[in-house]
């Protein structure tokens, strides 16, 4: 008689918090110009792929980074010189890059093209040694993801004769274009905004890039409860964070902090805690988490009032949040217009 096969979760769920916690403490012990980005890009891969990345997946990574997020310095010229012809230009790559994820296409490039095109260009727009800068920072940041991704796999493995999970049917024509079209809509206006001024809202683009790929697998009916209510839980658990993390404000603290607030998302996400909420919901909650410490931290770092600072990023937060939710509104009504009045 087989032995029953095991429960592969618990061993994804501490992996996951594990990666994020490494990166975390890596990204900030090493004061990396954007430490956030290395537990963002821990956490977008570990849920993405539960295999090991490896040091060839990992200079190949690299590569893909150094090539998608220079991208973004092609299209600064452009935007300093001809702004609505760059403004068109980049609306169109945003559009294309959600579209090619949601056509059976690599979700984790899809991400980066997405920070190329907004992170990238709005710094290289201001000048193109800040956008080297950015993308320096996103390459280091990929090579701290690769040890800390590759340390969680020898931690905790996957469990020996899991079949590979199967990849996720390809979307229809008309229905992804629809949805990629209001994916760009959430992300353009913060990526306008940080065209004005990047290092005031660079967590702005962060925050809309990631809820331009939440709402490619979110309704009209639910994006309310998973767009807003991952936003607040995510600002909530940031400040119940900050108010442990101000009583002894030490890296090893913020390592075990995170461990602790990570271990408690994942085990939702994984379904380890039974709930209704779909994965996407607590991977959005996380990634409002990191964003919010990380520049917390770094304002405390810098002197600037950390309360204060919160409370307007907070606000933005959920401003855009609400933008996306009408936007998903919009763009699902005007749809199923269409597809009323085509013929059959």
């Amino acid at each position: 008689m087989p032995a029953p096969m095991a429960d592969p979760r618990p061993q994804r769920a501490l992996r996951l918090a594990c990666g994020v916690a490494l990166g975390t403490a890596l990204g900030f012990g090493l004061a990396l110009p954007l430490p956030f980005l290395t537990p963002l890009l821990v956490l977008v891969l570990l849920a993405l792929s539960n295999q090991p990345l490896g040091l060839q997946g990992g200079l190949r990574l690299l590569l893909v980074v150094a090539l998608t997020c220079g991208s973004g310095l092609l299209l600064s010229p452009l935007l300093r010189h001809s702004p609505v012809s760059g403004v068109l230009l980049g609306a169109l790559g945003l559009f294309f890059s959600f579209r090619f994820a949601l056509r059976g296409g690599s979700g984790l490039l899809s991400n980066l093209l997405v920070i190329g095109l907004t992170m990238v260009s709005a710094a290289g727009t201001t000048s193109l040694a800040l956008g080297q800068e950015v993308v320096a920072a996103l390459c280091k940041a990929v090579l701290l993801t690769t040890l800390c991704v590759a340390v969680s796999h020898w931690l905790f493995p996957e469990p020996a004769g899991l079949a590979p999970a199967a990849k996720a049917a390809a979307m229809g024509h008309a229905r992804a274009s629809w949805i990629a079209l209001r994916a760009m809509l959430v992300v353009l206006p913060a990526w306008l905004l940080a065209l004005i001024d990047p290092a005031s809202y660079m967590p702005l683009v962060m925050k809309s890039a990631n809820l331009g790929q939440q709402v490619c697998g979110t309704s009209a009916r639910d994006a309310g409860r998973e767009l807003l209510g991952s936003t607040l839980l995510g600002g909530a658990l940031a400040i119940a964070f900050w108010a442990l993390l101000s009583i002894l404000p030490h890296l090893w603290l913020f390592f075990l902090l995170m461990l602790l607030f990570a271990l408690l998302l994942a085990r939702r996400l994984y379904q380890l805690v039974a709930n209704r909420l779909s994965p996407g919901f607590w991977l959005n909650t996380c990634v409002t988490l990191i964003i919010l410490l990380g520049q917390s931290v770094q304002d405390s770092a810098s002197g600037k009032d950390v309360y204060t600072a919160f409370a307007i990023r907070m606000g933005l937060f959920i401003l855009v949040t609400l933008y996306a939710c009408a936007a998903v509104y919009l763009i699902d009504l005007r749809a199923n217009t269409s597809n009323e009045e085509s013929p059959c």
